[in-house]
């Protein structure tokens, strides 16, 4: 992990064109997501919706990661290759998207329910995703990183489920990957203090079961270490003026699926 570059202003709203694009490719992906629809398709519609706006898709060869999206079905936690297999009803699908545009990059990601989904499963998706929000809130001038772990790690143990160790959040810019580590789990009052102009990508990656993984043969894709399902959740953010500012937005993912929320109303500066 490279160190700790703070943005300003010129350079976060660089950011946050890379990030929104993201957004939308989220959103268009999640109206073509459904039973019998393969990986491998939505990473094409992909990939040309992102160079269709201007941008280049920021996975595709970096670490020599083969595709657009990372894709991640069930039991599979993050970096799930695409491929030809069908998604079915009852199916969640984790989709990881990146971008790259005047030099700056968007991460974002969205754990997708296909038709009607177990009762257990959907309670996974929902804390998980509330924990992103938690976390987004420890997001400020007079809080550190062990702050925001914890915040995170205590709402998803106090539901019985597993946080992810291996697997962190990270600081974002002309580097997919910059300082700071953002761990979902942590101790109040330690790590690094937040500061104005940070950026980061936070990610909670949520098991029901264990909190262990395995990584597969090919190198990349990470499963559960019970193959029970994971969940997994992440926006930019941005400290400005001592408040986490979303740069990322579900918006689009919702319009496309008919959900109502103001769950980003907090986090979204005038």
């Amino acid at each position: 992990m490279s160190k700790v570059i703070l943005k300003n202003n010129e350079e976060i709203e660089l950011i946050r064109e890379s990030v929104i694009i993201v957004s939308k490719t989220l959103g268009m992906l999640a109206s073509e997501i459904g039973p019998g629809v393969t990986g491998i398709e939505l990473d094409k519609m992909a990939e040309s919706f992102i160079r269709d706006h201007g941008a280049l898709p920021g996975f595709l060869g970096l670490y020599n990661f083969p595709n657009t999206l990372c894709i991640s079905p069930n039991n599979q936690v993050v970096h799930g290759i695409p491929n030809k297999k069908c998604f079915e009803e009852g199916d969640i699908i984790s989709i990881d998207c990146g971008v790259l545009k005047n030099g700056y990059y968007g991460d974002h990601a969205y754990t997708f329910s296909i038709g009607d989904i177990n009762p257990d499963t959907k309670k996974l998706l929902k804390i998980c995703k509330e924990s992103l929000y938690i976390g987004i809130n420890e997001f400020r001038t007079n809080k550190r990183v062990g702050d925001l772990g914890y915040a995170i790690q205590n709402h998803n143990e106090e539901n019985g489920y597993g946080v992810v160790r291996e697997l962190v959040g990270h600081g974002l810019g002309k580097k997919m990957h910059e300082g700071p580590e953002i761990p979902n789990y942590g101790s109040k009052g330690k790590g690094k203090k937040f500061l104005n102009g940070m950026v980061l990508a936070i990610e909670p990656m949520i098991n029901q079961g264990t909190h262990k993984i395995k990584q597969l043969n090919d190198g990349w894709t990470i499963i559960t270490g019970d193959n029970l399902p994971s969940a997994h959740f992440e926006h930019n953010i941005v400290l400005r003026n001592n408040e986490p500012e979303l740069l990322s937005t579900f918006k689009y993912i919702y319009k496309s699926l008919g959900i109502i929320s103001d769950e980003e109303k907090p986090f979204i500066k005038k």
